[in-house]
């Protein structure tokens, strides 16, 4: 698949980047779906749940709440030292997917859930690496590729970037679709719901207590703010 940059990725993600790459609202979206989703696969298991974190980097989002529910935890990324900042790993492997997809140090139905944040529109060779997910995913076990409006341009697919949202989650789509026989796949929305914008107060109580203005703008810049962040969006398979 082509890209604006070809070169080796080694050299691109060999700096480390201790930093979020979707704004709070959205994380805290990804954190509250996967809480969900955690649980699901929990309850129905009876039992610790074993998660594979794809192009995994410092930060896995995870729910910390829930660290009692986790079993195996492993995470395969670009990056050594962001690889060792993650402490909701308990291990992980340097690989590089576009040039190794193959998972061949995990035996079938190895985990119970397989996730992936934002990087799905770096994959180069996503039929492999989709059958490989399929592959370690437990009879019932889910993979959840998550993604916003947000990339490194050089390094994105570029059907990726011609793409509009519906396009996108299309994408992600067919990446199950033509590598394995899923259960099911769902395409979401998962962004939280808006927060109300704060009622404004009337000219005789901003006259009476100019005060109540101020706050009232602040706040209400506030909600546009969170409101109109980055978009969130998961498609999940289920094996």
């Amino acid at each position: 698949m082509g890209r604006l940059d070809p070169t080796d990725d080694t050299n691109f993600y060999d700096t480390p980047r201790l930093v979020t790459h979707i704004d709070e609202r959205a994380i805290e979206s990804l954190t509250e779906y996967y809480r969900e989703e955690f649980m699901q696969v929990y309850n129905k298991k009876q039992a610790k749940i074993d998660i594979l974190d794809l192009c995994s980097s410092w930060i896995s989002h995870f729910p910390t709440d829930m660290q009692d529910k986790y079993g195996l935890t492993v995470g395969i990324g670009m990056n050594e030292e962001e690889l060792l900042q993650n402490k909701q790993l308990y291990m992980h492997y340097v690989q590089d997917l576009n040039k190794t997809p193959l998972l061949s140090q995990f035996e079938d139905d190895s985990f119970d859930i397989v996730t992936n944040v934002v990087s799905v529109d770096y994959l180069v060779k996503p039929k492999e690496i989709f059958q490989e997910i399929h592959r370690v995913l437990r009879p019932g076990g889910c993979a959840l590729m998550s993604f916003s409006n947000r990339c490194f341009p050089s390094k994105a697919i570029s059907m990726w970037l011609q793409a509009d949202d519906i396009g996108r989650l299309s994408i992600v789509g067919s990446y199950y679709h033509y590598a394995a026989d899923w259960k099911s796949i769902e395409a979401l929305d998962v962004k939280i719901p808006p927060v109300d914008t704060p009622k404004r107060p009337s000219m005789q109580d901003i006259m009476s207590n100019p005060s109540k203005a101020f706050a009232w703008a602040s706040t209400a810049g506030a909600v546009a703010k969170m409101n109109s962040g980055d978009p969130l969006f998961v498609v999940k398979g289920t094996k």
